[in-house]
């Protein structure tokens, strides 16, 4: 993109308004990969704000060779990964959500189809479960992968790895998953008994 390399060449020359630009730019898909990797909204955009705040630390040290994409995501990639193994053991619990977790929110009863919704929500919430059982590299190579479209080459350059070795954790990763998937049992919408309201 033009204006993404004049933004970043001005930024590196200490404007600060076109690194806004780039902020804005890529905000979403930095924040997005960042939650699929910690699975919290809450730690997902610190995880994004502390992308931005290295990225501006280091932008000197940016190529203009590489895809400004590629070193942002990498940048992300590797500050979840750090958490994740800080934390090593965590758990995926309801009671760490906030009240503006996407994805424990109760679906609106006046939604078009609020049927279909919780079952979107029940199936993000199990997706998130998979990803969280997996290595920290394992998962950010996997969401890399298909939440961003990297190639094989571009994971390897962020994370460091061999492609071959990105292929060999794609693999592993996805037949894992596959497993889980098929062993994980899907939620289903508790029964309301007659003489209860509707609403639970």
């Amino acid at each position: 993109m033009d204006n993404e390399q004049t933004w970043v060449a001005q930024a590196q020359r200490g404007d600060d308004q076109a690194f806004t630009q780039l902020v804005e730019a890529y905000q979403k898909p930095v924040y997005n990969l960042c939650y699929r990797m910690l699975g919290e909204p809450e730690a997902a955009e610190d995880a994004a704000q502390e992308t931005f705040l290295r990225a501006f630390q280091h932008l000197s040290r940016y190529d203009a060779q590489r895809p400004f994409a590629t070193w942002l995501l990498s940048i992300a990639a590797h500050y979840c990964i750090d958490r994740l193994r800080r934390r090593r053991f965590s758990t995926f619990s309801i009671d760490e959500q906030d009240d503006d977790s996407p994805a424990f929110e109760i679906p609106d009863a006046d939604a078009p189809n609020p049927e279909r919704e919780f079952v979107r929500r029940e199936q993000q919430e199990k997706i998130h479960g998979l990803l969280a059982s997996l290595d920290a590299t394992d998962r950010a190579a996997i969401v890399m992968r298909y939440w961003h479209d990297a190639s094989e080459a571009e994971i390897a350059e962020s994370l460091g790895l061999t492609v071959s070795a990105v292929k060999s954790r794609l693999h592993r990763a996805r037949l894992a998953l596959g497993k889980r998937w098929d062993e994980s049992p899907t939620q289903s919408r508790p029964q309301r008994r007659p003489h209860e309201s509707p609403a639970f």
